[in-house]
Parts: structure tokens; C-alpha cells; sequence
């Protein structure tokens, strides 16, 4: 079983990139679970027919200790195994302690044990990678970590930031970060600022994924590019991706 972690800036598009891979990775024949660890629990929704997954959290707080994996877990596009661990009461509580609930109860009911995925894809919020959104780093859940960037400055300076904090666990056997995915927003000299984070931070940049209205009219019908137009250009620059996120993964598991 293969575990990778996406992250990124908040609007970078790691949700986007994330689902399409996932979407991807089903349609060569892969059993893909997808974990999305942001409190706007929006990354499985292309996924899963355009409709909202129960969150984890929500379904605790409503049946507090009789919750069971199909109350968390829905079948999506090419079967694949939708989780959204949600975020607390709005002004109440942590978003990061909310991930650290969601996967502690996913281990408690066996969920990896019973549905045997071969790969777990986490989409994570890289906005401050603390807490619980360093979970799947620190944690042991995931081998490998990808970041989804582009040209922009805030987004540069996340995508450093989730470097920084993956190089901080390095020595105790958790995930390495295997490369930089370039979500192109048209910025002037993208590709250039993109290489320079790279080549500061000897991290590869392993894709560069061009802007295309294919995304947004995709999403308009509640699907990944790769559901709705699997003969198109950006589909097949999301299935390079994936086949390329599996080549860069296979030795770490």
C-alpha cells in the first residue's frame, strides 16, 4: 500500500490535482482512497458524483461511539474510497486536532485492513503545516510527500514552508518529500521561480500542469477532468502525473 501526502496553499488547486490523480491512478486499475484533511472538506466532491461526503467529524458528533466505517467512507468515480475528516464547530475547537481525530478513528475501525487500498492519497492544507496538518508527515501515515505550487508568491513561500517541515522529521524515518508539482497560473517567469525553490531545496519538480478551462467545466458538472473529458489534453496531462507519481514512489514502499 502506497501512502502519499499532496500539499499546498489553500486555492493553489492541490484538491483539484489530488482528485485527478486519484481519478487517474482508478482508471489504471488501482484500489485509491482519498483523505482529504481540510476543514472545508471540499477535496473528494469531483469524486464522488458532486455530492458532499459526511465528514468524519460531523459523523462523530452525531453518533458519538456507534459510527462504522460505511457511515464514513463513500464509493466514488472508478470505486474509489471518499474520506473527508471535516473541521470542528465553526469558532470552536482546532482544525489540526480534527485531522488527528478523523485518522485515529479510521485505524480504530480498521478502515485500511478492510478496504486494502493500493494507494491512500492524503490532500492536506499546507497554509501552516502544524499540528495535525503535519500529521501525515510526523505520523507514519504517509512515505511520500508532493507539493502542489505555481509562480505566486504565497504559494512559493507555503511550498518552502512544507519542505522545511518535512526536512525537520528526515531523521525519524517519516516521509520524504519526492517533488513539486507546478499548477500553472500564467505567472510571468513561472516556470524559472518554480525551478529556483527547487533547486534550493534539491527537490525535483516532477510535473508542470498547464492551465486549462477543461478544469472548470469539469468541476461545473461535479467531476475531475479525467471523468468528464478522459480523451482531452489536460486528462492525459493528469494520467502523466499519476503514472509519474508511481515511478518517483516505488522505492520508498
Amino acid at each position: 500500500m502506497r501512502k502519499i501526502a499532496i500539499y499546498g496553499k489553500g486555492g493553489i488547486g492541490k484538491s483539484t490535482t489530488t482528485a485527478n490523480v486519484a481519478a487517474a491512478f482508478a482508471r489504471m486499475g488501482h484500489r485509491v482512497m482519498q483523505i482529504g484533511c481540510d476543514p472545508k472538506a471540499d477535496s473528494t466532491v469531483t469524486v464522488s458524483g458532486g455530492r458532499p461526503v459526511p465528514t468524519v467529524l460531523d459523523t462523530l458528533r452525531r453518533q458519538v461511539d456507534d459510527v462504522s466505517l460505511g457511515d464514513i467512507v463513500v464509493e466514488g468515480y472508478g470505486g474509489i474510497l471518499c474520506v473527508e475528516a471535516g473541521g470542528p464547530t465553526p469558532g470552536v475547537g482546532c482544525a489540526g486536532r480534527g485531522i488527528i481525530t478523523a485518522f485515529e478513528k479510521l485505524e480504530e475501525l480498521g478502515a485500511y485492513e478492510r478496504y486494502r487500498p493500493d494507494i491512500v492519497l492524503y490532500d492536506v492544507l499546507g497554509d501552516v503545516v502544524c499540528g495535525g496538518f503535519a500529521m501525515p508527515i510526523r505520523g507514519g501515515y504517509a512515505k511520500e510527500v508532493f507539493i502542489v505550487t505555481s509562480g505566486e508568491k504565497m504559494s512559493l513561500y507555503a511550498a518552502a514552508n512544507i519542505v522545511l517541515a518535512v526536512d525537520n522529521f528526515k531523521n525519524r524515518g517519516y516521509a520524504r518529500c519526492a517533488g513539486l508539482i507546478l499548477n500553472a497560473r500564467d505567472v510571468e517567469n513561472e516556470a524559472a521561480l518554480v525551478g529556483e525553490l527547487a533547486r534550493e531545496a534539491k527537490v525535483p519538480v516532477i510535473k508542470i500542469i498547464p492551465r486549462d478551462g477543461d478544469v472548470q467545466r469539469a468541476e461545473a458538472l461535479g467531476k475531475t477532468v479525467v471523468e468528464a473529458f478522459p480523451d482531452s489534453r489536460q486528462a492525459g496531462e493528469y494520467q502523466a502525473l499519476a503514472e509519474k507519481i508511481w515511478e518517483v514512489s516505488a522505492f520508498a514502499f
